[in-house]
């Protein structure tokens, strides 16, 4: 399997220059965490979408021996996540499943895991145990099955709780998420996060999308200068293993 993963923010948000996915938990930054992680659940490949500061990032994958990591750079970084999306449609699209991945997020192996393992073909993880409010990505559930995605979601679908970033795509459903991008750029989308296209994608999808319940594991998004206080000083200790 491999793994394609953005990271080609600002970060605007966070108040600092360092490309988040270079931020430093425990003496390792995020992408070292990742690497380790992606290594230890037996993914192959990784594909990294990089902008800001993305000579800094090619500078630490050379400095972590990991010349084999491919890059590929969205000059529009400061616009919409969406256009990181559209620049790595060839990894997306390259056959077989594909792990689709926010560079942004500490956690353990525990929390991704479940989508090597799942059984389903189209899945994303969800942590129930989260906090109402407008900034998380949210899933909601229609007939026990995921039939919305994003920060505001239908109401006649029930809340389950909150999407951690993780996505494992069939080959098709890539396929269909890279074409919805597309169409979203052409119609003057430029701006828009790539979850916009996640979610047009699972709400047409037949069969459904799955979940895994990772509620109780260790993990957070880093978009906040208090997410990076939560993530040492809550997060960073509850790791196990090699991710500690």
């Amino acid at each position: 399997m491999r793994a394609v993963m953005l990271a080609a923010g600002v970060g605007r948000r966070l108040g600092q220059s360092t490309p988040k996915v270079l931020l430093s938990f425990g003496g390792r930054s995020l992408l070292h965490r990742h690497l380790a992680i992606l290594d230890a659940l037996g993914v192959s490949e990784l594909v990294i979408g990089i902008g800001h500061e993305a000579l800094a990032i090619e500078r630490a994958l050379t400095a972590l021996g990991r010349s084999e990591v491919s890059t590929v750079y969205n000059p529009e970084y400061e616009q919409g996540s969406i256009l990181t999306l559209w620049c790595v449609r060839e990894a997306l699209t390259a056959g077989g499943p594909v792990l689709l991945m926010d560079g942004d997020v500490l956690y353990d192996r525990r929390v991704l895991a479940p989508l090597i393992e799942t059984r389903h073909a189209d899945c994303l993880l969800v942590d129930r145990a989260w906090e109402p409010g407008e900034e998380p990505v949210k899933l909601g559930l229609k007939g026990g099955v995921p039939a919305d995605f994003g920060k505001t979601i239908d109401p006649a679908t029930e809340v389950l709780g909150e999407s951690v970033g993780f996505f494992r795509l069939s080959e098709g459903t890539a396929a269909a998420l890279v074409a919805t991008a597309g169409r979203m750029i052409d119609d003057g989308g430029t701006e828009r996060p790539m979850e916009d296209a996640v979610a047009a994608v699972l709400r047409a999808a037949a069969p459904p999308f799955g979940f895994e319940d990772v509620t109780g594991l260790p993990w957070i998004e880093i978009d906040f200068p208090e997410d990076v206080t939560r993530a040492e000083s809550e997060i960073l200790p509850l790791l196990v293993g090699d991710e500690s």
